[in-house]
């Protein structure tokens, strides 16, 4: 696409100029960037880059204690809190080719911005469906100082062939802000998806991530956290299952900056019939972060002699006085587990289910909000039933 038929696009959307020339210079350098780095996964042949001419326009909430808009018109009403926190401070556009591609075509979104001192009491839930070909979705969570939020995201799709998604979150936790995050991504088998979610937390504040990957196509998934305050803390616990010839490639990293500052990462994956699953845990603790605390596991288990799976834990440290630990594993099923369970009369296929609910259980039990474990258990078992089924039949 042009340049000049990306402006006619903004332009017919009313969009700010400001918003617009954002675009352009990423449209404009995506070529020279590289694509982002996966350990041991290799998607360079995806198609990962299409154009877009259709811009959707999403429903927002109404409340006097916060504000959350549709992307375009809080670019509008918002220049200066938009052009300070979007694509800015937590994710440049020229980090890489997909966050260029990501803003040059943007085509729905949400802007979440919590005043000071402000507490939602109730859960902010919102559903994004894939409608079109192509789904480039942002969201932006900026909570103030002293504030409290928890939000809860689920993402399916909605048409039936080949497509893309490129969605990214971005959320600013200032000083003592308490942000709890938790996804459930659903994303078809004809979507290639490209997943980014970051987070910048100062001073004693707090995010919390409870994601649960249940995409049936290929996905690459970049979920990081830099802790720059003294005292910050993140937790980051992400649940996935591969099934078919599904291929799966996730980076999870906390970057510690601020001294006495806390990242703990779990991850949990089961890999079914031919697909593949890479996770890498990345923690890095910053010179100067003396008192830091990164702790790690990244645990997967194999259904299937066919399934490829890694477990990699990566540990960067240049402080001594710091807490670091890891713990990785990749396995078969228990074949005990699945034979006590057998010999109480239960078949081979509910034992599975059973022995790998089990097998999930600490990172599920973790996750603060109950509606979303309910969610994520109810998708985890139809995953599993349908994963079940093309075994069956491959």
């Amino acid at each position: 696409m042009t340049p000049d038929k990306l402006v006619q696009i903004a332009t017919e959307n009313n969009e700010p100029r400001w918003f617009i020339e954002k675009r352009i210079r990423a449209l404009k350098i995506m070529s020279e960037l590289e694509l982002p780095k996966m350990q041991r996964f290799d998607y360079h042949t995806w198609s990962m880059t299409p154009e877009t001419t259709k811009i959707s326009i999403m429903d927002h909430d109404h409340s006097e204690n916060y504000v959350l808009l549709d992307i375009f018109e809080a670019a509008r009403r918002y220049p200066e809190l938009m052009q300070k926190y979007y694509m800015n401070k937590v994710i440049k556009s020229n980090e890489n080719k997909l966050t260029a591609y990501h803003t040059a075509f943007l085509n729905q979104g949400l802007f979440l911005f919590i005043p000071k001192n402000t507490v939602v009491d109730k859960p902010i839930e919102i559903n994004l469906q894939q409608d079109s070909n192509i789904f480039n979705s942002h969201i932006l969570i900026v909570a103030e100082e002293n504030t409290q939020v928890s939000f809860i995201q689920k993402s399916t799709t909605e048409v039936e062939q080949q497509s893309s998604a490129n969605c990214i979150v971005e959320i600013v936790a200032k000083a003592n802000s308490i942000v709890k995050y938790a996804a459930v991504d659903e994303l078809g088998s004809n979507v290639t998806s490209y997943l980014s979610r970051r987070a910048f937390v100062d001073q004693n504040a707090y995010v919390d991530w409870s994601i649960g990957l249940m995409n049936s196509g290929n996905t690459v998934a970049d979920f990081d956290t830099d802790l720059y305050g003294e005292g910050s803390h993140s937790e980051i616990k992400v649940v996935d299952i591969t099934t078919g010839k599904q291929q799966e490639g996730v980076n999870t990293r906390v970057t510690n900056y601020g001294k006495h500052s806390i990242g703990n990462i779990n991850q949990r994956g089961v890999i079914m019939d031919r697909s593949k699953l890479i996770f890498n845990g990345i923690g890095h603790i910053i010179h100067g972060a003396s008192g830091a605390n990164a702790e790690q596991q990244n645990r997967v288990l194999m259904m299937s002699n066919h399934a490829h799976g890694d477990a990699n834990p990566i540990l960067l440290i240049d402080e001594n006085d710091v807490l670091a630990g890891h713990a990785a594993s990749v396995g078969q099923v228990d074949q005990k587990q699945l034979y006590y369970l057998m010999s109480r009369g239960i078949d081979k296929k509910t034992a599975q289910r059973l022995v790998i609910r089990g097998f999930l259980g600490d990172v599920l039990t973790s996750i603060p909000s109950k509606k979303i474990r309910e969610q994520l258990i109810q998708t985890i078992e139809r995953k599993l039933a349908d994963g079940q089924k093309l075994s069956e039949n491959s």
